[in-house]
């Protein structure tokens, strides 16, 4: 192997290559994301069904559940 050339990577197979990648391509400034919430599962179907019940999704229970908590936390 001569001096120029990089060291061959053994974990990339040979027919990827990122020489015509673009950098960047996907970055979209101030975007957020929304991380996912696992839930426990009898919870989950309890939550979906109070939810039901209510008339509203699910995320919006959550939500108001949580700002409820976070109150009741921060105002001890």
């Amino acid at each position: 192997m001569s001096k120029t050339e990089p060291p061959k990577d053994q974990d990339m197979p040979e027919e990827i290559a990122f020489s015509k990648g673009l950098r960047g391509q996907f970055h979209r400034p101030g975007a957020t994301l929304d991380l996912p919430l696992y839930l426990d599962a009898k919870l989950q179907a309890r939550l979906v069904a109070l939810a039901s019940a209510c008339g509203i999704a699910l995320s919006t229970l959550v939500d108001e559940l949580l700002r409820k908590d976070l109150e009741t936390i921060e105002g001890q």
